[in-house]
């Protein structure tokens, strides 16, 4: 191994601790480990920053205009109510809760009825808006007819993962590819061609899913039983020669409170757990309920309690102001960091008063809490907060909570047409894909469906540098050698199983590195490897290339390995280990699935 291939594999294996540790974002990750190797001299400036001049970063960045404009427009809305309350909320869901827990054959209808077009619509949308306009959608109807959302969020991320695996622009790392393969020498992707494989997946897949997702998936409703895991804490202080002041708990009210229950109350640092209905109440005691969500906040609207948690709530709390849940995502600015260090309320002009976190409340005072990628974050702000900030990558969901779903708006037509452009102008040949989502973008904003600015903002730029970037690091595997070295290995140690060994080393080394270091990265490092193993091998290099793009995008085993599973965390109350249940499944099935077509037509 010479010196190149050491220095490369060092900076490799320390970007991949930083963005398995997360300390380091994918943008922060790839970029400086292709920015070190090119200061390094192991890749010259070109092969370093090249990808920047690529069709992939630039075509994404175009999507995420039109996604924000279907996005803005509601234009989905009417497919998402016929869905939900025609199709699903007639399977079964009016009889009592006791009955819809035992209706697993209701469950299945549902989330065959619910699964199946947001899969559809994903081969064309990206996945993260269709999953963020669902989510609140499927949490309302789950109430309504007493149902667990638990039972159906992890499936609709992992339904709308297998819909982006059949067309060039279902997601990301199918562009990524589809560059790489132009850097290559190769043509792009077609629209359908990676269909050959990724329909099969996706019908396979779905059909586990709705077969399987009701016995394996968790039961957590809004509302839990006594002695369960409450959905949210809050802290609230008593307000000195106010209403509570001086009043024990029972006359206080605070033990009738229906869905609440005080834990614990805080006097000059002394904790007093249980609490006695006779405790009496003091002003400056610090009191701790937990709760649903939506009954923990009427607590913000009793005369003698202030929230203990944001001394500038009170700054952010009128009528013009209403609750909102937030996910942190990977990218985002709070992860890591506490809400003091983060100046969460100049930045967001928000307040935070309730902290969610592997399907249970945080129990500890939220400013010294450092948040986590996947953290639910329950917040009080201005009616326009999820409109500014669902754009942002600060958040990769951010959901109204109650009120009435979102109307279409009259350009969602325009929205719609747009998209069917995109899709049916290089599917039909009249024009590149490139040149289909400029149309496309141009007519949303000429339209007036968005303007420069909303246009600007839809674009997630840490998204574009890390595609960008990436291309480095798998120029930097060829120049050094690694990728023929890494080859041999994968074809010598496979090689008793045949092609269909070499083909599964490549795909199972795929969807190891996607989740433990997101899958454009992944797609970088394994694409040049796959390139040289098919010419070690005789296979197709350009099957091996839609292999790898299939598998980079079968993150099913943690809530962090793709965006739409954060996305799910939260909102479905879920915990690391749930994405298990029916992650390991859906892996093998993947697993052997992609070896099977691409061993069949390689």
């Amino acid at each position: 191994m010479n010196s190149d291939a050491v220095l490369t594999v060092v900076v490799l294996m320390l970007m991949g601790a930083g963005l398995i540790s997360g300390r380091l974002s994918p943008a922060v990750g790839v970029m400086g480990a292709t920015a070190t190797l090119f200061l390094l001299g192991v890749i010259d400036a070109e092969a370093a920053f090249g990808g920047f001049s690529n069709e992939a970063p630039i075509t994404i960045g175009v999507l995420y205009v039109i996604a924000g404009a279907v996005t803005k427009t509601n234009a989905l809305q009417p497919l998402v109510d016929k869905t939900l309350d025609r199709g699903v909320g007639n399977s079964g869901a009016g009889g009592s809760r006791g009955a819809n827990r035992s209706g697993v054959g209701g469950n299945r209808l549902a989330l065959l009825r619910l699964l199946v077009p947001a899969s559809a619509a994903s081969a064309f949308l990206a996945n993260t808006p269709i999953v963020a306009m669902l989510v609140p959608a499927v949490r309302g109807w789950a109430e309504r007819y007493g149902k667990a959302a638990s039972k159906f969020l992890i499936p609709l991320s992992y339904a709308t993962i297998l819909g982006g695996a059949i067309t060039a622009i279902g997601t990301s790392t199918n562009l990524v590819v589809s560059g790489l393969l132009q850097s290559a020498g190769q043509d792009p992707l077609q629209m359908f061609e990676l269909a050959r494989y990724g329909l099969p997946l996706a019908g396979v897949g779905l059909t586990l899913i709705v077969i399987a997702a009701p016995l394996l998936m968790p039961e957590r409703h809004a509302v839990e039983a006594a002695g369960e895991a409450r959905s949210y804490l809050v802290s609230m202080h008593v307000s000195a020669g106010g209403a509570f002041d001086g009043q024990s708990v029972e006359t206080a009210g605070l033990r009738q409170l229906q869905g609440v229950f005080l834990v614990e109350v805080e006097r000059n640092g002394t904790v007093i757990a249980p609490v006695a209905p006779t405790f009496l109440l003091r002003g400056g005691d610090r009191l701790t309920f937990a709760g649903r969500v939506d009954l923990v906040l009427d607590l913000q609207a009793m005369a003698g309690l202030v929230s203990a948690e944001d001394p500038h709530l009170e700054a952010v709390d009128s009528q013009d102001h209403t609750f909102f849940e937030a996910v942190v995502g990977a990218a985002s600015p709070l992860s890591g960091r506490t809400l003091a260090e983060a100046g969460f309320r100049g930045r967001y002009q928000a307040a935070v008063v309730g902290i969610h976190r592997s399907g249970a409340a945080v129990e500890a005072k939220f400013g010294q809490v450092r948040l986590r990628v996947g953290d639910t974050l329950l917040v009080l702000a201005a009616d326009g907060f999820d409109e500014r900030w669902s754009n942002h990558s600060d958040f990769l969901l951010v959901a109204r909570l109650g009120g009435s779903p979102p109307r279409a708006t009259r350009r969602a037509p325009i929205a719609l047409l747009a998209l069917a452009a995109l899709v049916v102008l290089p599917a039909a040949g009249v024009v590149g894909l490139l040149e289909a989502a400029l149309i496309a973008a141009g007519a949303v904003i000429a339209g007036g469906v968005v303007t420069p600015r909303q246009a600007r903002e839809a674009v997630d730029l840490s998204v574009l540098i890390t595609i960008g970037a990436a291309f480095g690091l798998g120029a930097a595997l060829t120049e050094a050698g690694l990728a023929e070295d890494l080859a041999s290995s994968i074809v010598s140690g496979f090689d008793f199983l045949g092609d269909a060994g070499v083909v599964l080393g490549i795909v199972a080394a795929t969807m190891l590195l996607t989740e433990l270091i997101t899958n454009v990265a992944a797609v970088a490092l394994v694409f040049p490897v796959a390139l040289e193993v098919a010419t070690q091998s005789g296979l197709d290099p350009r099957t091996m290339a839609l292999g790898v793009a299939i598998a980079a995008s079968a993150s099913f085993l943690t809530p962090i390995g793709y965006q739409t599973n954060t996305m799910v965390y939260g909102p479905g109350r879920y915990r690391f280990v749930d994405y298990l249940r029916l992650g390991v499944p859906m892996s093998i099935l993947t697993l052997t699935l992609v070896t099977v077509l691409v061993t069949a037509t390689a």
